[in-house]
């Protein structure tokens, strides 16, 4: 059996959110999209599920007509049976996350962010499937007292503290 692992880079304007995750069954295209206009109803979005047996399409809903084709390509890129891109505008993650998470057929989150992101596939004879992500660059240092006040800034000035 052949084994081959490769490095694939997620294609996205650096403004918007990607979420990627695995489930496994063509419900799942459904039961996001509801779960997603049902957290944030005005939030534009696209997702795309990748079937893993029968016709083997990849499965798109979505808001807008733009961001459905990052997810398609997206998608077409990481080549992988049952995994879930889902890229959203005017929203983040954090709005939809719990939501995404609590659907029956979600098994897994790889990654919920808007940094540059790397995926890594392991190819073998059956298809594609993904292992993980690198999500973002690594850290350069540790905070100082002044990146911790600019961090509590932030969250209240995004409405998430109080």
């Amino acid at each position: 059996m052949k084994v081959e692992l490769g490095v694939v880079k997620i294609n996205k304007p650096q403004d918007l959110n990607i979420i990627i995750g695995q489930s496994h069954f063509i419900k799942t295209v459904e039961d996001i999209y509801e779960a997603i206009v049902g957290a944030v109803p005005n939030i534009k979005f696209a997702l795309a599920f990748c079937e893993a047996s029968a016709k083997r399409l990849i499965r798109v809903e979505g808001n807008d007509e733009q961001l459905k084709k990052i997810v398609i390509e997206g998608a077409l890129q990481l080549g992988c049976g049952h995994i879930f891109l889902i890229v959203l505008k005017e929203g983040y993650p954090i709005n939809v996350l719990n939501q995404i998470k609590n659907i029956p057929e979600v098994c897994r989150i790889f990654c919920a962010t808007a940094n540059p992101l790397e995926a890594i596939i392991v190819k073998t004879d059956l298809g594609n499937s993904l292992l993980g992500v690198v999500d973002g660059l690594p850290p350069v240092g540790v905070e100082t007292p002044q990146d911790v006040k600019e961090r509590k800034e932030l969250l209240r000035k995004f409405g998430y503290k109080l």
